[in-house]
């Protein structure tokens, strides 16, 4: 099984794994590496009958266990960091989580508490370092809440249709499928490499200032 392969993890887990690994993406701060966006695509793409996968999935079932995993993870990030999210990210030696923490920081000051809450889910690696992170700086436990509801039901939901609609109007859409989660990953990275290359772009204005 490879944890960073969204056919692996659903052939051996099937929509049960949906849940987990969504559980641990949102919810804790060790699961910032794993395949959500991907992972949803392709359970929405595997959903649609007669689609020769890894395996057999059912619409329904992906979907309760897609939005249970988002919710419940994120609920739980948000709990552990009230308990003590700064020092566990202060211990983390892990550059690409400092730096999700980062722009989670900068979406809760520029944004404010439900946008912030909402955008991070299409944010990878911010959407995991967010929850622990609201919970650290206090944002109220029924924003906080609502929010988290909101955005994490858009999001699994969007992506799970987006791969089911897909999958029903590409006959045998399946003999495509790692070209397709390629680009669902490529896709879901463009925001971060974005915030990324703004926040170097704006590091480099002060020392052109000084010249």
């Amino acid at each position: 099984m490879n944890l960073l392969d969204a056919g692996s993890l659903l052939a051996t887990f099937g929509a049960l794994g949906i849940a987990v690994v969504l559980f641990a993406e949102t919810g804790l701060l060790v699961g910032f590496f794993l395949p959500g966006d991907s992972l949803l695509f392709t359970a929405g793409l595997l959903s649609v009958p007669g689609t020769q996968g890894p395996v057999e999935l059912s619409l329904p079932q992906v979907l309760i266990a897609a939005v249970s995993g988002a919710l419940l993870g994120a609920q739980a990030g948000y709990w552990i960091g009230r308990r003590g999210g700064r020092a566990m990210l202060a211990r983390s030696r892990s550059r690409r989580l400092h730096e999700g923490a980062d722009r989670a920081a900068q979406l809760l000051a520029r944004y404010g508490h439900a946008r912030a809450i909402v955008l991070a889910r299409f944010v990878p690696v911010v959407r995991t370092v967010l929850n622990p992170l609201a919970g650290a700086l206090d944002v109220p436990a029924r924003v906080f809440t609502l929010w988290q509801v909101v955005g994490g039901a858009v999001w699994t939901a969007g992506l799970v249709l987006a791969g089911y609609a897909l999958g029903s109007s590409v006959p045998n859409v399946d003999r495509y499928l790692l070209p397709i989660v390629a680009v669902v990953v490529a896709v879901s990275l463009i925001p971060l490499a974005a915030e990324l290359l703004r926040a170097r772009g704006r590091r480099r204005i002060p020392e052109g200032d000084n010249n």
